[in-house]
């Protein structure tokens, strides 16, 4: 369900509502704009895909391994797509270290080829930790996604706690405020916005840790029957 629920809403519907806002509106061109606007649709989108989830999954499921599990799903399929785009760093370094960049570019012209020689350029200029760092920063990112499940989880399994899943959203937002504002420029160094992210995720485990530990007696703890 946590990687059905990314696909649908973050990958399929989310970024089909940023085709025709960006298609009408120079958002690029606000970088305020542009930042609040990308931070509550991404919270929005992913925390109603938790809210929707968890309400299809009540009707079987329950115990907090139900948000545990959910996130795991959510998180790592965002690693894992992310992930992918990372294959490419590695295909582009073999073949630069190799001097067969060339067999790619040969044939391409216009915008294709400054996309690759951009990506070229940022190979070049990166420094080799830059890649540790990013595989931190996505266990890190993996426990933000576990949290606010937890967090979206007891607002519909708890009682008088729908307040919860607004809170969530917010929450998302603003944990997303640093890698939006390294897209606009505002912030130029990543491994402040990774250093960010470090401290964001540390922050949300305590506040899920709290939610659940005040929670949990309301909620009946299950092992999921399977089959």
């Amino acid at each position: 369900m946590g990687v059905a629920g990314f696909i649908i809403f973050a990958l399929i519907l989310e970024r089909s509502i940023h085709l025709i806002v960006f298609s009408k509106f120079a958002l690029r061109e606000k970088p305020i704009v542009y930042i609040l606007y990308g931070i509550f649709m991404a919270g929005i989108f992913e925390e109603t895909s938790r809210f929707i989830c968890f309400k299809i999954l009540k009707k079987k499921y329950n115990g907090i391994m139900t948000a545990l599990a959910h996130g795991i799903g959510h998180g790592g399929i965002e690693s894992i797509i992310i992930g992918l785009s990372m294959v490419n760093a590695v295909i582009f370094s073999v073949m630069l270290n190799t001097g067969n960049i060339e067999t790619i570019t040969a044939n391409l012209q216009g915008e294709a080829l400054e996309q690759v020689n951009a990506q070229v350029a940022a190979l070049l200029t990166a420094p080799s930790y830059s890649f540790s760092i990013s595989g931190i920063e996505r266990i890190f990112a993996i426990a933000i996604q576990i949290s606010l499940s937890v967090i979206v989880y007891y607002s519909v399994y708890g009682n008088n706690t729908l307040w919860l899943y607004p809170f969530a959203i917010i929450v998302h937002a603003i944990v997303d405020i640093p890698a939006a504002a390294l897209q606009t420029g505002i912030v130029k160094d990543v491994n402040t916005v990774e250093l960010l992210v470090c401290i964001s995720a540390i922050i949300l485990m305590i506040i899920a840790k709290k939610i659940h530990g005040k929670l949990k007696k309301n909620i009946t703890e299950a092992i999921p029957e399977l089959g």
